[in-house]
């Protein structure tokens, strides 16, 4: 296991360090002065991702190694515009025999198998036939099973480890459960099937070998269409299965993302459509904000001003941390 992690780099501003990473990005591009190129490189681990810089002889060491690759590295943690950065003094290929992949993916906390069982206890808790027996034919799928397990949720911004997906539609069930108990309207087994099924896509339009990466299916196709093929496939083996079920779930894949803007063919246009839209949203940046208020690195206190929080695109202050402190009180 390698001893320095990017979420430590803040206590190592300034000095030399070496270790391993993955390559998520690589590109070489050309210095201010037109002199020469530089490469500009994004390095990963299982706690984050830290831009890099090779500025001497960068075509050198460019054909040394490609993107994707797990690497050996020697640079200095400098600052630059505020930001740290690591400023690459080598870099090589390392064979994938070498890695332990426990340094590069990031892992769900919470237990596997007591997710999936709350899941299932979930969807056996519906009353409409139908709806369960549609969910099901999902989750007694080995191969969707599998990988529903294991997917991350996004590749950046939330839930964005193996196990994140899982985690992520057991918290929304939660929510959604409450909120259906609130407002009568609210349809609970359609709002439920919703929040397993809206991005079920994302099983086959993400990849988790080594990176977080989009597969070519999720590159050109995308998760809400994936899941709508996923969805036409399950309906058809499912004897007198009512068109007007499918269809709701169907509305609710499509928009679960609320608006045109951020990629829904339709606009939520059903209550639990809606619904599950601003619950989802909120499930997800929610956990964005408090991944964003946890200590940079273990026994460091928690930040109380974060500069970006990139799931809101804006600064955030830590109330908790904030109040704790002692000038705070005395404002």
């Amino acid at each position: 296991m390698k001893d320095f992690f990017l979420a430590d780099a803040a206590r190592h501003r300034g000095s030399n360090i070496r270790s391993h990473f993955l390559v998520a990005q690589k590109q070489l591009r050309d210095r201010s002065d037109g002199a020469a190129k530089y490469l500009s490189l994004t390095l990963c681990d299982r706690t984050g991702r830290l831009d890099g810089r090779v500025w001497d002889n960068a075509e050198t060491w460019s054909a040394k190694f490609e993107q994707n690759d797990f690497v050996d590295v020697r640079a200095c943690v400098d600052e630059f515009n505020g930001k740290l950065q690591l400023r690459v003094t080598e870099i090589t290929r390392l064979d994938p025999a070498q890695i332990d992949l426990g340094d590069f993916q990031r892992k769900t906390t919470r237990d596997i198998e007591g997710l999936w069982a709350e899941l299932r206890s979930s969807v056996n808790s519906f009353s409409d036939p139908d709806l369960k027996r549609l969910v099901f034919a999902f989750l007694d799928d080995p191969e969707i099973a599998r990988r529903y397990r294991a997917a991350p949720a996004a590749k950046f911004m939330h839930h964005a480890w193996i196990g994140g997906l899982l985690e992520h539609v057991v918290d929304l069930i939660q929510f959604c459960d409450l909120a259906a108990s609130h407002f009568p309207l609210i349809h609970r087994d359609l709002l439920l099937a919703g929040a397993v099924l809206h991005d079920i896509g994302k099983i086959y339009e993400l990849s988790w070998g080594r990176g977080f990466e989009y597969t070519l299916e999720g590159q050109l196709i995308g998760h809400i269409s994936i899941a709508t093929r996923l969805l036409d496939e399950k309906v058809k083996c499912l004897p007198g299965f009512p068109k007007h079920i499918h269809t709701l779930v169907e509305h609710i894949i499509l928009s679960h993302h609320g608006s045109f803007e951020f990629g829904s063919p339709k606009l939520p246009m059903i209550p639990e459509a809606v619904l599950l839209h601003y619950l989802d949203d909120a499930e997800a940046k929610m956990l964005a904000i408090q991944e964003a208020c946890q200590p940079l690195s273990e026994g460091a206190a928690a930040p109380v001003y974060i500069d970006r929080v990139r799931a809101l695109e804006r600064p955030l202050v830590n109330t908790r941390a904030f109040l704790a402190q002692p000038e705070a009180k005395e404002s």
